[in-house]
């Protein structure tokens, strides 16, 4: 990991009763909330990394103790410890923007979220598309034809139109201050019994259309509930505590680039209480469309976010390595830890717990506005 001087987060104050916009240097923890109360006041500046420089702040202890004070270990109160880097962005993602995942949602929506009957679907889609879509431009000439033939072999559906036409698929994954930082307990709906991590890269960008940094997050993904139809994505993808970003926010500067995001590698490990062990890795080289492309489809002259946004850039890892019966390839179980990488951005570390057995979302826009105000941040 390279030196945290540029790195940011956010950090629960427990003798605040709230939140804290804080820096790391050199492992250290700072308070930097009289400079910055919000995350979106400190990306909406002019040269966010520059900003984040120039803040001194309270100390809060070191980055280490910090990341080990979580409900796992018996989180002590009396402590701090990371929340997700963002608060007030809403919080979007890209959906179907790599070739492998765009298959595996092709299976989802034919096997109508019956695992049982993915395998054999798997092969025939395989057949009929082929699994190499890598270098195909989305909205292009060919494309369109690709287009014509598979609706002419009664193949095309809704995951082919955004994973290969001209419209990228930009959804909103949670609403702003719902998502979970780092060594939180990630959420599972009981009710799913095909579901699996998402591992991306998480795009920051400033309400006129900057991107200012990245961070990692795990879109969790209900597959039995979007494969029964596209129209339960909000089931299947914003239910409490599923949205994990972290574990810190980078911002972009003479050493760090949206380039070194296109470069990025992000891998994933799933180890479970069973001895079951995943892994697993995405290549953002093998994005479908440009980042860029993606975030000018989020935020342009039709879509405005004051407060900025975050873009969860979608995911080439769709894991079908079976768990325990043949043929029923992967899913969640209670108690999974989850581990999202990437060699300049951390590790993004979750258990993964019932939706009702995790933290209740309790801390919105209005609690984080009077809390502010209360400490005379506003």
């Amino acid at each position: 990991m390279p030196r945290t001087r540029h790195w940011q987060g956010g950090s629960g104050r427990p003798e605040l009763s709230g939140p804290a916009v804080v820096s790391v240097q050199r492992g250290e923890v700072y308070d930097i909330s009289t400079h910055f109360p919000t995350m979106r006041d400190l990306c909406e500046a002019a040269d966010p990394a520059a900003a984040l420089r120039s803040a001194n702040g309270m100390h809060l202890g070191n980055l280490e103790a910090v990341l080990a004070n979580t409900p796992q270990a018996g989180r002590d109160p009396a402590r701090p410890w990371l929340l997700a880097p963002i608060d007030l962005q809403a919080v979007k993602a890209a959906g179907v923007t790599f070739a492998v995942s765009m298959i595996e949602r092709v299976i989802e929506e034919r096997a109508r979220g019956n695992p049982d009957a993915a395998a054999a679907i798997r092969a025939e889609v395989h057949r009929l598309v082929g699994d190499d879509l890598g270098k195909l431009k989305p909205g292009s000439a060919e494309a369109a034809a690709l287009k014509q033939v598979l609706i002419g072999q009664g193949a095309w559906s809704q995951y082919l139109e955004v994973g290969i036409g001209p419209d990228a698929e930009i959804f909103t994954k949670c609403q702003p201050m719902a998502a979970i930082g780092t060594g939180m307990d990630a959420g599972i709906h009981p009710n799913s019994t095909w579901n699996n991590p998402e591992p991306e890269v998480v795009l920051v960008v400033a309400s006129d259309g900057r991107i200012v940094g990245a961070t990692l997050g795990n879109d969790v993904n209900l597959r039995d509930v979007e494969g029964r139809s596209a129209l339960l994505l909000g089931k299947a993808k914003d239910n409490n505590a599923s949205a994990a970003i972290g574990p810190l926010l980078r911002f972009f500067d003479a050493r760090f680039s949206l380039d070194d995001i296109r470069r990025t590698v992000v891998s994933l490990t799933v180890e479970g209480e069973d001895h079951f062990r995943l892994e697993g890795s995405s290549s953002i080289a093998r994005i479908s469309r440009d980042p860029v492309d993606l975030v000018a489809q989020m935020l342009n002259a039709h879509h405005h976010y004051p407060d900025g946004a975050v873009l969860f850039l979608g995911t080439m890892f769709a894991p079908t390595q079976d768990r325990g019966a043949v043929g029923q390839g992967f899913t969640h179980q209670i108690g999974d830890v989850v581990a999202v990488g990437a060699p300049k951005l951390g590790r993004l570390v979750n258990r993964m717990e019932r939706t009702d057995a995790c933290e209740p979302w309790a801390f919105g826009a209005s609690a984080l506005m009077r809390n502010l105000a209360g400490r005379g941040l506003l």
